[in-house]
């Protein structure tokens, strides 16, 4: 721990490469490893009966796996992000021999990367607040907290007292974003070769959409902002306040919540990650539904659980706001849904704008799609929620595969009911990998319906002094 705001060397120092002709050979390397690497085992495996070849085979694809993944961990901006997208994503895309090895090797990636050395980040801090950084902190703690695809996240505490997390960006990161976006077809090709099935295409335009949006610092603390004047007093959640006088285009300062991170709630008792995953889903749906903006990015390393239970949310890059007539259409789904009602979702899907010619999708289709969607949180019974549906889930919406057959493949979707359901399928696969159990449909139907809750959460937060301002305000 630094004893001033002057920092030693941080031992590791990686430069970010930031043109185009520099990330251009770099993924070009990556990709032509995983190339090499599948020709080899095809070459092995000449000869060699079939047991023996499928062991082979294996071998090898998680080795271009392996090299894969940490190629684009070092590689940073939304190169890295790819990695990120994919951490919670299976979808059947990855032979079942190398799953497990990629999904914790994908864990890793989602929640840290390699640093940056403290002098080249001291110095994005000193520009984007001008003066030294001592002018502005008591103390900062040179080691970062996190490490991610765009910047490193450091505690600092103010002159006033106050403990602060201050979020930078990598120096010219901004660069590198655009140099992946412009090389993206680069960036999933060697995805591609292990992992055939996936439709990089969708996922590159989900990268394209999403990053460069979460380089714009300033708007993120507009963002934090509206969604902490929302919470302020709530029972059990929490945002963060922006520091607003010490943040900019490239730093963003907020204050400190110290808390336990998703991989340890992952180890909780029953209970615990119970509680933790109806916070999730009260937080994201009811900000959906109910007050019609909300976090689009349910990401694991996005929250944080205090020791007195609240749940800090931490990320506000991606925020989005609903006209009330796109949640409306989707009530209108879920309640038709919950009914049993085939020929209602159909017709309320239609008037969403899933479907524009009414004849182009049969109804028992229709309902057999949206049930893999959104039926989670419309079938009345206690529910724990199984990578299996988390799949089918992910593959009409997120990262279709080259033989899904959702509407979200068929159709024009409007973007604000894209956003929405992307968004209700990423907080379905975090209460997934929490393994937790509850009657996700009777906690909606406080938004569906309108009813009373039966939850214990539910009761303090509706009895709550938080509720009866933010309810009443809210209609």
């Amino acid at each position: 721990m630094a004893k001033d705001p002057v920092s030693k060397k941080d031992p590791v120092d990686k430069e970010v490469p930031t043109s185009r002709a520099v990330r251009t050979a770099a993924l070009g390397r990556i990709a032509a490893g995983q190339v090499l690497r599948q020709a080899g085992a095809k070459v092995a495996t000449v000869g060699r009966g079939e047991d023996k070849k499928k062991v082979v085979m294996d071998r090898r694809q998680a080795e271009a796996m392996r090299a894969l993944v940490n190629g684009l961990g070092t590689m940073r901006g939304a190169a890295m992000k790819i990695g990120q997208a994919l951490s919670v994503v299976d979808g059947g895309i990855f032979p079942d021999e190398i799953r497990e090895d990629f999904q914790k090797a994908l864990a890793q990636l989602r929640d840290s990367a390699p640093t940056v050395s403290f002098d080249k980040m001291r110095k994005v801090i000193e520009e984007d607040l001008g003066g030294k950084l001592a002018e502005h902190f008591a103390h900062f703690e040179d080691a970062p907290l996190a490490s991610a695809s765009i910047g490193q996240v450091y505690r600092a505490r103010l002159h006033d007292g106050r403990e602060v997390c201050v979020k930078v960006q990598y120096p010219g990161i901004d660069k590198a974003v655009r140099a992946d976006i412009k090389n993206m077809a680069l960036l999933t090709h060697g995805l591609k070769i292990i992992a055939p099935a996936l439709d990089t295409k969708a996922m590159a335009d989900e990268i394209r959409d999403r990053v460069e949006e979460e380089l714009d610092y300033e708007l993120e603390a507009q963002n934090q902002r509206a969604a902490a004047r929302l919470y302020r007093g709530h029972p059990f959640i929490v945002v963060p306040d922006v520091v607003s006088s010490l943040s900019g285009r490239r730093v963003l300062v907020t204050e400190f919540f110290a808390g336990r991170g998703f991989e340890e709630i992952k180890d909780a008792d029953q209970q615990t990650r119970n509680r933790v995953a109806e916070i999730l889903f009260r937080f994201f749906g009811g900000g959906m539904l109910r007050y019609r903006q909300f976090s689009g990015d349910p990401h694991p390393g996005n929250f944080l659980v205090g020791d007195d239970g609240r749940v800090a949310f931490l990320d506000f890059g991606l925020y989005k706001y609903v006209a009330a007539e796109a949640v409306e259409h989707q009530l209108r789904i879920q309640r038709a849904m919950a009914e049993d009602d085939a020929v209602g979702v159909h017709r309320a899907l239609s008037e969403a704008g899933f479907i524009p010619e009414p004849d182009s999708v049969p109804v028992d289709e229709a309902a057999g799609i949206v049930g893999a969607v959104i039926g989670w949180l419309t079938t009345d019974e206690n529910l724990c929620i199984t990578p299996e549906m988390v799949n089918d889930a992910m593959a009409q919406t997120i990262v279709p595969t080259s033989d899904s057959f959702g509407l979200i493949r068929k159709q024009s979707v409007p973007q604000e009911q894209l956003v929405t359901l992307r968004t209700l399928v990423m907080v379905m696969a975090a209460l997934g990998q929490l393994r937790a159990e509850g009657n996700w449909h009777r906690i909606a139907r406080e938004w569906q319906y309108n009813d009373a809750p039966v939850t214990e959460l539910g009761r303090i937060e509706a009895e709550s002094e938080w509720a009866i301002t933010t309810l009443a305000a809210a209609g």
